[in-house]
């Protein structure tokens, strides 16, 4: 569908947004020009993190509405990673401002009371244009802004959190560990099923996780592409099964351990790729679209990979480098194990497979729909 085609056609996907915790609290008791210049900053954030995924449809005083056609992502849980990822970055940005600020006044001061909370639906929704301005309209669109009116903060104190309807959640696909499950009443839109999900404990792992990292000059082998895919669809092209194995027909991943229903730090998965014996990859390190380190095992080989994935913005652009290490699996020598490991990633083709996945990035970019 062409972009102007796009204009009054109904479309289905992801509604997201992200408010701002207290500021309206914040902004009656400080100075307006230092609060409007800390909000600047703040959605600053919140957008930077969301373009690439999602298209930022308006700014609305201290929240970002944005959306994304169920077409432009197809992994749900990138969704979810993403507003984990723009949270942390929201929390480091804010503690930031306020630790390298010397003014005194209560705008200032007042940093560390803000917070943010995230708002997702799934459902239609058409793109108007008027007079050169574009709005989208319909009842989803009303359901995901009538959620902001909701009693999880009375009901547990959060005050960072992401608030799903259950049709949200459903087309994620996932059932993340220790939702709040609540049904709110809206007028004209009836009864509403929400599950919800504190950000601070996701938050504070994010923060204490081991770090597992591969660093260039560590490297035993390195291959490397740039594409003009987004990080973020980078990611999902690194994370889901399926695509994996569109760009490597020879490999097959079964879904293993996921510690809370989620990948992350401990995931595992059974991967095939040439070898009789599957070869068990866990997840060591996980930092959304910025990088992730898996360790590929299996005993037969005699060697372990450890291998890091990052991602790296340039303009217009990612660099995409996978960092590798080759590990002695039993009681052979260091040297021998560098040798093993550099014949494996001959033998199964995996630098064939790296340059695939740069076409595929290609391919998928030239064949998205344009984002209206």
């Amino acid at each position: 569908m062409t972009l102007a085609a796009s204009y009054g056609q109904t479309q289905h996907g992801y509604l997201v947004l992200a408010d701002i915790s207290g500021y309206t609290g914040y902004l009656a008791g400080v100075e307006l020009d230092h609060a409007h210049e800390i909000l600047s900053d703040l959605l600053e954030t919140i957008v930077g993190h969301f373009r690439g995924l999602l298209t930022v449809a308006k700014l609305e005083g201290d929240a970002v509405f944005a959306y994304a056609s169920e077409t432009r992502l197809e992994r749900g849980e990138t969704l979810l990673e993403l507003l984990e990822c723009t949270y942390a970055a929201f929390r480091d940005r804010q503690a930031a401002a306020h630790r390298r600020t010397t003014c005194e006044c209560r705008a200032c001061r007042a940093i560390p009371t803000l917070d943010l909370k995230f708002f997702v639906h799934h459902g239609d929704y058409v793109v108007q244009a008027v007079a050169g301005i574009h709005e989208l309209v319909g009842t989803d669109v009303n359901v995901v802004h009538r959620l902001t009116k909701n009693h999880v903060a009375e009901t547990t104190g959060w005050r960072a959190y992401v608030l799903f309807t259950e049709r949200g959640l459903e087309h994620i696909g996932l059932r993340p560990e220790a939702l709040l499950v609540m049904r709110e009443n809206y007028e004209h839109l009836g009864e509403v099923n929400t599950l919800a999900l504190d950000l601070r404990p996701r938050y504070q792992a994010y923060q204490e996780a081991r770090r597992a990292y591969v660093a260039a000059e560590a490297a035993h082998a390195v291959l490397s592409l740039t594409t003009l895919a987004p990080p973020a669809l980078v990611w999902e092209w690194l994370n889901d099964p399926r695509k994996i194995a569109r760009g490597s027909p020879e490999r097959h991943m079964v879904p293993g351990l996921r510690p809370g229903g989620r990948t992350g730090v401990g995931a595992r998965n059974h991967c095939m790729h040439g070898q009789k014996e599957p070869m068990l990859e866990t997840v060591l390190d996980w930092r959304p679209f910025d990088y992730l380190t898996v360790r590929m095992q299996n005993h037969g080989l005699l060697v372990d990979f450890l291998i890091t994935y990052v991602l790296e913005s340039e303009p217009n652009a990612t660099r995409v480098t996978s960092r590798w290490q080759f590990l002695p699996a039993g009681r052979i020598p260091a040297g021998l194990a560098r040798w093993l490991g550099a014949f494996y990633l001959r033998l199964f083709g995996l630098p064939r497979d790296f340059a695939a996945l740069g076409r595929l990035l290609t391919a998928e970019m030239a064949a998205r729909p344009a984002a209206v």
